[in-house]
């Protein structure tokens, strides 16, 4: 119990520590950014007064110094105030709630695809090893591992739905339509291209770790005694190697979830997805200092909570780690 309790508080120390290190690295890029904020704000060609200018300047806090508008910042969120987001005109926490959403969405689905998609080509590879089937799978991941996102949203969008027509252009809904009439259909309709294009993107890196993974479990020992006793591959694969490379294959697909953050931004640019990714966009164009900074924290807690939830799964796959975890502290 005491050794529980001490794991969970260095757990803690290491959030908030990152928490702090993200803010403080974020509001230092955003500031050393060659964007003007208050001219973002007005416009480049904009004829409006020095004194309107000044009050502007004023209300968001840009005549203050960097290190009292960072503490400034940091005194609300300890609030819970994350302040107001100078390009949506809303609070930071309700554009970060709104946007959310569809950019879960979004993610999960790539997420899946990515992860069962890449685990059964893995598999495929690595029971036909050597063979042309391998070979062709390999060569698409590295292919997909190396490609930009941007570039593989845009040749997926010039193909799939400029040139074949069978996915709408971009948006997360008909044009239009109010959100009340637009159906779930239409919703998944609108999802299933920017997904596709996400989840390709981190299909290979999962496929060429379950490949390797399994191999090295088809040649130990133990299978060369189950071959000789008359197993196939498949029976072997099935009955002894899904099992021991399913926890490899988690922490691959968990510690994606930065990758997925990392190109969320791009694809949903491409798409014009309404998601978190595109607002981060809009806040680096715009100087939005407290949205950005409230996404990056919020992306950085989402990260964190997701290599947790790997953690605590793999005492679920495994029981040994459980095993091992409870001997440790009877130690």
């Amino acid at each position: 119990m005491e050794g529980r309790m001490k794991r969970m508080v260095l757990l803690v120390l290491r959030m908030v520590t990152l928490l702090v290190a993200i803010s403080i690295v974020s509001f230092l890029l955003v500031v050393k950014a060659p964007i003007d904020p208050l001219t973002s704000y007005v416009g480049a060609n904009s004829t409006i007064s020095e004194e309107a200018k000044e009050e502007i300047s004023e209300y968001w806090g840009l005549d203050q110094p960097p290190v009292e508008r960072f503490l400034t910042w940091a005194g609300n969120v300890l609030r819970g105030d994350f302040g107001e987001s100078i390009v949506y005109r809303q609070p930071v926490l309700s554009v970060i709630q709104e946007r959310f959403r569809y950019s879960l969405a979004l993610m999960l689905a790539a997420w899946i695809c990515s992860g069962g998609l890449g685990f059964l080509l893995g598999v495929v590879a690595a029971v036909y090893q050597g063979s042309i089937l391998d070979k062709m799978i390999k060569a698409i991941c590295l292919v997909f591992q190396s490609s930009p996102t941007f570039w593989v949203g845009l040749l997926a969008l010039s193909i799939f739905a400029v040139n074949l027509g069978w996915f709408p252009i971009g948006l997360a809904a008909p044009m239009g339509k109010l959100a009340s009439e637009v159906t779930f259909w239409e919703r998944l309709y609108h999802l299933a291209l920017p997904s596709m294009t996400l989840g390709v993107l981190g299909i290979g890196k999962i496929t060429l770790y379950t490949r390797q993974k399994l191999l090295e479990i088809l040649g130990s020992e133990f299978m060369l005694y189950a071959r000789a006793r008359g197993e196939s591959t498949w029976q072997m694969v099935r009955r002894h190697g899904l099992k021991n490379i399913a926890i490899p294959a988690v922490t691959v697909q968990f510690a994606s979830f930065s990758e997925l953050f990392g190109g969320i931004a791009l694809a949903e640019s491409v798409f014009s997805y309404p998601g978190i990714g595109s607002a981060a966009t809009a806040a680096g164009l715009g100087g939005d200092v407290p949205l950005l900074l409230g996404i990056a924290v919020f992306s950085a807690v989402f990260v964190f909570v997701g290599n947790l939830a790997a953690n605590i799964l793999y005492g679920f796959i495994d029981p040994r780690i459980r095993e091992n975890a409870a001997g440790g502290r009877d130690m």
